[in-house]
């Protein structure tokens, strides 16, 4: 989120679209629904009816996937009847041209003919929104979760920023994200393209840095009488060939120098259509259940049956724990510590209450424990606690700076914090954004990969249970 949670309470408008907000985020549905009664606007967004649909000023019930012509719709009449903020997009933006050209045929009734909404809703939901400022945009899955995600994400933020809705109190992109850590896992780099804090794996300067902070001297490596370098073979996945990096020997300082992959790496779905196909080996699934989660899951199921060697880190035996090779019993939130990074970058500490059962172990505690043993030695990975382990990623990561355990005891602290006397950030962008200018984007409207046609005429479009969480191992069990 660009904003905090508190902060939504001095909206004087919600956008929501791909949220069913009461039921995946129901802190959040509530304060939405507290200011709706004390006056706020309220456009939903979705082709349900959901619960906030019944509070809402006008509820536009698109057809799944089209969304971005919706957005670009709204933005089109925006700025045909000059309701834009003008100095916002002057002073703070680059690209409006290409995308004002982009949305000029996104008439109203052009976006009736793509997304079934009428066209005076249209006009209606985008005088709403330009009007009644601050307005604060939520989405969630129903956005991201679908083929076009990324240039949908891209349409969001084009309205936020037409508006002057970014680094404001009230306004703001708030993505609310689906499980307790998303975000942290993402800052810490559980992505296939970056490092911790978003640093892309195809910057030079970024694997440069890494590469030091993590170079270690490995001891199934004798120290060379040169400089020389050492060949190695790795195998390619996706060409299914054998190539060969390198390994240097860092004279200065007595340590092994391995070249940090500049490509980035297989998505979920990649890696199942790679296993599927016989090139990717092996797999390592902590804490997800890609057998409830994914989609196609007999190809899921053969993919994984397909793979030599399946690990599975959890804290149930789900659907996919029941396919393993090896299971690793992991600890549940209240049995470990460490700490979360919810929706709105907050940072806050989680206490163990109670020891693990049996052989479980904290998740940190599995992971060092194989590293140690295929390094063959523990040098790099003698954490005695996720306060260390905070200490190390708040030196390589510049947003979590300033945090540290010690920090987090009084209260939870909001990335960017860059240095230990920082207060944290409630609102992103401010003053400036990130890259300087905030960057609208021409997208177009992007058809869903299937349609309906004669053999299969419906649209099924799946939600959120209040009941449920995920894919129910803990709440199907009730």
């Amino acid at each position: 989120m660009t904003n905090s949670i508190e902060d939504l309470a001095k909206a004087k408008a919600f956008f929501v679209i791909g949220s069913n907000t009461t039921e995946q985020h129901p802190v959040i549905g509530a304060m939405v629904k507290r200011a709706v009664r004390k006056g706020a606007k309220l456009i939903v967004a979705d082709p349900r009816r959901i619960e906030l649909a019944r509070l809402a000023t006008l509820h536009l019930k698109q057809q799944p996937g089209s969304d971005i012509a919706l957005l670009n719709g709204l933005c089109h009449v925006i700025i045909q009847e000059d309701l834009y903020d003008k100095e916002f997009v002057a002073q703070r933006t680059e690209g409006f041209a290409e995308m004002k050209a982009t949305v000029e045929k996104y008439t109203p009734e052009f976006v009736a003919s793509i997304t079934g909404v009428p066209a005076a809703d249209v006009v209606q939901a985008a005088r709403l929104y330009a009007t009644a400022r601050p307005a604060a945009i939520l989405y969630a899955m129903g956005i991201t979760q679908h083929t076009s995600g990324h240039a949908t994400v891209l349409a969001i933020a084009n309205l936020a920023m037409l508006c002057g809705n970014i680094g404001v109190e009230g306004g703001g992109v708030n993505p609310l994200r689906g499980q307790n850590n998303v975000q942290g896992a993402c800052d810490m780099g559980a992505l296939p393209d970056v490092f911790p804090g978003y640093q892309k794996v195809a910057s030079p300067e970024a694997r440069a840095k890494f590469a030091q902070a993590w170079a270690v001297l490995s001891s199934k490596f004798q120290v060379p009488s040169s400089a020389d370098d050492v060949e190695r073979e790795t195998w390619n996945v996706e060409h299914g060939t054998w190539h060969v990096e390198r390994e240097t020997w860092n004279m200065e300082r007595g340590t092994w120098h391995l070249e940090l992959p500049a490509k980035p790496g297989l998505t979920v779905v990649e890696m199942m259509n790679a296993a599927h196909a016989g090139q990717l080996k092996a797999m390592y699934i902590m804490g997800e259940n890609p057998m409830m989660t994914d989609p196609d899951l007999q190809h899921v199921e053969e993919a994984l049956q397909a793979l030599d060697f399946l690990v599975v880190q959890d804290i149930f035996l789900t659907e996919t724990a029941a396919l393993a090779d090896v299971i690793l019993p992991g600890a549940a939130f209240a049995e470990k510590d460490g700490t979360f990074s919810n929706t709105e970058r907050r940072v806050q500490l989680v206490r163990k209450a109670v020891e693990p059962p049996g052989e479980a172990r904290a998740d940190w505690q599995i992971i060092a424990e194989i590293a140690r043993r295929l390094q063959g030695s523990g040098q790099g990975w003698e954490f005695a606690s996720p306060a260390a382990i905070m200490e190390e990623a708040a030196g390589v990561t510049p947003q979590y700076g300033g945090i540290r355990h010690y920090r987090l005891e009084k209260s939870g602290l909001q990335w960017p914090c860059p240095t230990l006397e920082h207060p944290g950030t409630k609102i992103l962008h401010r003053e400036k954004f990130t890259r300087g200018l905030g960057k609208f984007s021409a997208v177009e409207a992007i058809p869903p990969a299937e349609l309906p046609d004669a053999d299969y005429p419906l649209v099924l479009t799946t939600g959120r249970r209040l009941q449920h969480y995920h894919t129910g191992s803990m709440t199907r069990r009730v």
